[in-house]
């Protein structure tokens, strides 16, 4: 099985005829997704024409587009300015699943859609700054390279999009059945422990790496339900060891404060949870390697 997305997902693009919509809808095609529509009000009644032969309509709202297609998932690639907007002309269609790419949202913009999509209570949101969500063989909405991995036993949630897809290659020998990057920003919708839930209770998945990094304390909190909840076997990476205080890197949530938020307050969370943490993205799928040779 998989979290989140299936192959019987249909997904929507909003922004999908901007320079990044139109890569990132062909590389989802050419995945297998079911890439049913965009959506872009000025370009309403037409057409996108795809590699392969696939014309893909564009609609004039998320409401047309779900109305016309059956759509339950919704891809942005909206700039940050346009974003919250988005966002929340996607809940208001009760779309099940948004996924924000875009990178450089203002936190109140995110703060304002997030307790929007909250309150209305029918959208999962992934996201801001995300490389999206992949089940192998399956569908793939988002960012993230598809023939990195296949389908196996593995679920992974990850703040870092380029550590999700490394973290994808080191245990490619086992596969996944979904790989979700939650983004990195102080904000965010979906979290480490939702997706550990969600793989708790999916049949399939036998085993979960979970990636963290400096900043907040979402792995505190997650080492917290994985410590009272998980049955299945977690590995944990955290990026950062080596960040100085006071600077952010990478990501607008990856900054360290005084004696919170360091990678070894993290790693000390997560092993007293009984987490296996690696030191390098590398020992960690050694780790994951060796539970699953004993399940």
């Amino acid at each position: 099985m998989s979290i989140f997305l299936d192959k019987n997902s249909k997904v929507i693009v909003q922004g999908m005829t901007g320079s990044e919509g139109m890569k990132h809808s062909q590389r989802m095609l050419d995945s297998g997704t079911q890439v049913v529509g965009g959506v872009n009000p000025r370009k309403a009644g037409q057409s996108v024409e795809f590699d392969g032969g696939r014309s893909v309509p564009v609609f004039g709202s998320v409401a047309d587009a779900m109305k016309e297609t059956g759509a339950t998932v919704s891809v942005l690639f909206v700039p940050p300015k346009f974003a919250k907007d988005a966002v929340i002309e996607a809940v208001d269609a009760g779309i099940e699943l948004a996924i924000v790419i875009t990178e450089g949202i203002p936190a109140k913009d995110a703060a304002e859609f997030f307790n929007y999509a909250k309150d209305k209570g029918t959208t999962r949101l992934i996201g801001p700054n995300c490389p999206g969500i992949i089940s192998p063989g399956q569908s793939n909405a988002g960012i993230i390279p598809s023939n990195i991995t296949g389908p196996g036993k593995l679920g992974l949630v990850s703040k870092s999009g380029t550590l999700t897809y490394q973290m994808m290659y080191e245990l490619s020998d086992i596969g996944f059945t979904t790989a979700i990057g939650i983004g990195g920003d102080p904000i965010i919708g979906t979290t480490h422990i939702d997706a550990l839930e969600a793989f708790e209770n999916d049949p399939e998945t036998a085993a979960v790496v979970m990636i963290g990094e400096i900043g907040g304390d979402a792995e505190e909190r997650a080492a917290d339900y994985i410590k009272a909840n998980m049955t299945k076997p977690v590995v944990g990476y955290v990026a950062g060891f080596t960040a100085p205080e006071g600077k952010t890197m990478g990501h607008a949530g990856a900054i360290v404060s005084g004696s919170s938020g360091t990678a070894e307050a993290k790693k000390a969370a997560l092993e007293a949870a009984g987490v296996k943490v690696g030191k390098t993205p590398t020992e960690t799928a050694e780790l994951m390697r060796e539970i699953i040779k004993g399940l």
